[in-house]
């Protein structure tokens, strides 16, 4: 999840090794860094994580360790944001950077894509990419794969989905080109799959690739299922371990955008079809909030692994508390500095709960004036 929180030029700070050590902390076995731009200009916002450089490495490297050495597995995502850049944060309005914006020292930036095709309705229109600055974006991709691993991190989960510049090449809806990275589908495919073979060159073969897609575009003349199927197919052929299966973003309008039906886990047809088609390990995503609902999911068939963004926002100790209400009540899988405690807190409660009180028995008045006898 997107936090908006990193120091200028994209570097990751103390914000950072807290929120994403704390799940950790809080029992998740892998822990995934939000999207981290491959170039500056491939913010979503100036906010935004980044590995285009070297001196990104470190503080990145910094959280890595701490996620490692408390029992999870350090993942980030790479990402470029393409047409959907230069975007400001939630909390300012979450609409294209504006001039005011540049008053307050958050200036907008130019946004590229596919096809010069903006967005939605008052969203810049981006550059069209030449070749040779796709070739250029290749080697960002490739060279900030580089950095991850050296950063120390075990998972890297390619972004390409919700509009961004790796879904935008792929959807005809945002694509127009009439050159090999356009037109059929397997030129649409082109410059996603030519990431995905520079990033799998750049990791050892015992770190694993993630790779993220929209699994439907959601607007009528967009991208399908049975074309998620074919180009997944084509993802396994050059290294992708897991399919984190999402939908949506190719495009701002709401008129236009059908947006997929939210509800619990609302991505599990698309997630299920996906494995049973196209075979390989799936991943699902969207408002899973349960551990009785995650379990039934990978008991269903629908997913191999479940992903948590805004519950692990919401609880992070949301793994534990899962393994609590699936297994029964232990506290040996939390950190000792945490569990010690809690363990013993528990043997004083199951005490409690054996005599009958509760947490709101001393305050129940022994009879109706509550001045008791």
């Amino acid at each position: 999840m997107c936090m908006y929180a990193s120091a200028a030029d994209g570097l990751a700070t103390d914000y950072h090794l807290v929120h994403l050590g704390r799940m950790a902390l809080g029992g998740a076995g892998i822990v995934i860094a939000e999207a981290t731009a491959v170039e500056a200009r491939g913010r979503v916002s100036s906010g935004d994580l980044g590995l285009w450089s070297d001196d990104h490495i470190e503080p990145l490297a910094r959280v890595a360790r701490f996620v490692k050495s408390h029992g999870a597995i350090p993942g980030i995502q790479l990402a470029h944001a393409g047409r959907k850049g230069a975007t400001q944060a939630p909390w300012n309005g979450n609409g294209p950077l504006t001039e005011a914006d540049g008053q307050r020292g958050d200036p907008p930036w130019g946004v590229v894509g596919p096809s010069a095709i903006a967005t939605g309705p008052g969203w810049p229109v981006p550059e069209a990419l030449s070749l040779d600055e796709l070739q250029a974006i290749v080697r960002a991709w490739r060279q900030a794969a580089r950095r991850a691993t050296q950063a120390g991190f075990e998972v890297i989960d390619i972004h390409g989905a919700h509009g961004y510049l790796l879904h935008s090449f792929l959807s005809p809806i945002s694509n127009r080109r009439v050159d090999r990275y356009g037109g059929t589908f397997s030129n649409r495919m082109r410059l996603a799959l030519e990431v995905v073979e520079a990033v799998r060159s750049e990791l050892p073969s015992d770190k694993v690739l993630f790779y993220r897609l929209s699994a439907v575009d959601g607007v009528a003349g967009g991208l399908e299922l049975e074309d998620t199927v074919a180009f997944v197919r084509e993802l396994h052929a050059r290294g992708v371990d897991v399919i984190d299966t999402s939908s949506g973003g190719i495009v701002t309008d709401r008129v236009v955008d059908t947006r997929i039906g939210r509800g619990y886990s609302f991505h599990a047809p698309f997630s299920k079809y996906i494995r049973n088609v196209a075979g390989g390990m799936v991943g699902i995503v969207g408002l899973i909030v349960d551990a009785h609902q995650a379990e039934a999911a990978l008991q269903a068939g629908e997913a191999d692994l479940v992903f948590l963004g805004r519950e692990l926002l919401s609880s992070p100790n949301w793994p534990h508390h899962a393994q609590a209400q699936l297994q029964g009540e232990s506290f040996d899988q939390w950190h000792k500095e945490a569990g010690w405690w809690l363990a013993r807190r528990a043997s004083v409660l199951r005490k409690l709960r054996e005599a009958g009180q509760t947490p709101m028995t001393r305050y129940q008045p022994a009879d109706p004036e509550g001045c008791g006898s």
